[in-house]
């Protein structure tokens, strides 16, 4: 349970699950009673353009209805992004950066020139293993529940039943659970 509000922004591109991923950490939050905000910042983009999102979470209402400026954690699920765009700006000194990529922290840190606690896990290898789809959202969700004990692991993997279960089959559903409890493990 979240004392005070925490934001998160996600990057990725479109078709990457990037909206799934702010809106799954939502409804995990929503089964532990927390208040919550999800959503995207697009416009009309094709697939591949960058894309944001944002994840508000709080123990009580939340008033703010503007995106997130400095958040307390960003998950960067395309790591091309990297050389693109300042993922790292306005990421509180004390917040955390994870990037899905096989890079190392040092290199991470070189090209962000973020200070703060850098987390990398290679989510696209875990999807494509356990999905069969280089979709790295539900990897950057847990790695985050992981670090920041935000949100508990079960509530994520509940969510994954309850919103994915409605779209796709059995073998998806399991496939997704599987990248959750993997990227658990696999984050550094």
């Amino acid at each position: 349970m979240v004392e005070e509000m925490y934001e998160v922004r996600w990057h990725g591109r479109g078709g990457q699950g990037v909206v799934t991923a702010s809106e799954i950490l939502a409804y995990a939050a929503l089964k532990e009673d927390q208040y919550l905000q999800s959503f995207p910042d697009f416009g009309p983009e094709r697939m591949g353009a960058p894309v944001k999102a944002y994840t508000r979470i709080d123990n009580k209402p939340i008033t703010i209805h503007s995106q997130v400026y400095e958040p307390d954690a960003v998950i960067v699920l395309d790591p091309t992004l990297l050389e693109q765009i300042n993922v790292a700006e306005g990421l509180k000194r004390d917040g955390i950066l994870i990037v899905n990529t096989n890079l190392s922290k040092e290199k991470i840190r070189e090209i962000t020139k973020f200070q703060g606690k850098i987390f990398v896990i290679n989510a696209t290898k875990i999807a494509l293993e356990t999905i069969g789809k280089p979709l790295a959202n539900v990897c950057g969700v847990a790695a985050l529940s992981k670090i920041s004990g935000i949100i508990q692991k079960e509530n994520i993997i509940a969510t994954i039943r309850e919103v994915l279960g409605k779209k796709f089959s059995d073998k998806i559903i399991k496939g997704n659970i599987d990248a959750v409890n993997r990227a658990y493990i696999e984050v550094e």
